[in-house]
């Protein structure tokens, strides 16, 4: 790929001082394709971790114990209500400090790396809001479906899985997909806690060469880029497991 591209940039720098080096300079294009590769790895892990938070939170807010319902609306409230950057730095300077640590032979090295805890504080904080969605999808679910699974014996937690979830992901999938592409933009906040995303990489390069505008425009592409790609495939995903009568 550099072979292809890295003439006209090259070229392009030399004519207009436009310096998108990391299109043209084998080791700034090294770092570039790391930080894309470590965004993309964020964003799915991110994403992957808040749905399964969404799909137990809203199932035990449904469960017969108090407590354990109290304990997932506390949650909610307090993840959904303070801003995502706050908890990275929670995540990562306040209970990162008690978290143990190995000694590599000269320095320490902490058991969670700030890419897990950028995973845990991003999907705990999504994960607050796909509970919400999942619970409304829950609820959505007519009463009648319910009851005609119970009369074929089904358990609860079969009914659950087999009935209720797979319906009230379908219902659910339109809100679903605006917080999961929300979450995704918002991983880019993870080079505050120095994870090596594309963010933070690019941060470097223009520090390096003093080339800001360039590397702010590549960073603008990137995640229009990503964020387009990522809303697409949701919204085919939706369209393909549309229920008929909801929404038409």
């Amino acid at each position: 790929m550099l072979e292809l591209i890295g003439p006209f940039f090259r070229d392009l720098n030399d004519r207009t001082g436009w310096n998108f080096n990391v299109f043209y300079d084998p080791y700034e294009y090294g770092r570039f394709l790391a930080g894309a590769a470590t965004t993309l790895q964020l964003i799915g892990w991110s994403l992957a971790l808040s749905l399964v938070i969404g799909v137990l939170g809203a199932w035990a807010q449904s469960a017969r114990s108090r407590a354990l319902r109290w304990g997932v609306d506390a949650y909610i409230q307090a993840f959904r209500n303070t801003p995502p950057m706050i908890q990275l730095l929670f995540f990562y300077f306040g209970l990162g400090a008690f978290t143990p640590a190995v000694d590599m032979g000269g320095y320490s090295q902490p058991v969670i790396s700030s890419f897990a805890w950028a995973v845990i504080a991003l999907g705990i904080f999504g994960g607050a809001f796909n509970v919400e969605i999942f619970r409304a999808g829950i609820e959505a679910v007519p009463d009648a479906t319910l009851e005609a699974a119970e009369s074929l014996c089904f358990s609860r937690l079969q009914t659950y899985l087999y009935v209720t979830l797979p319906l009230a992901f379908r219902i659910s999938l339109p809100a679903l997909t605006n917080n999961l592409v929300s979450l995704a933009k918002t991983t880019s906040l993870a080079y505050i806690i120095t994870v090596p995303e594309m963010t933070y990489v690019l941060n470097q390069v223009w520090s390096d060469n003093l080339n800001v505008p360039e590397m702010m425009l590549v960073l603008f592409g990137f995640y229009i880029t990503v964020v387009t790609l990522l809303a697409a495939g949701l919204h085919a995903v939706e369209r393909r497991l549309v229920l008929p009568g909801y929404g038409r």
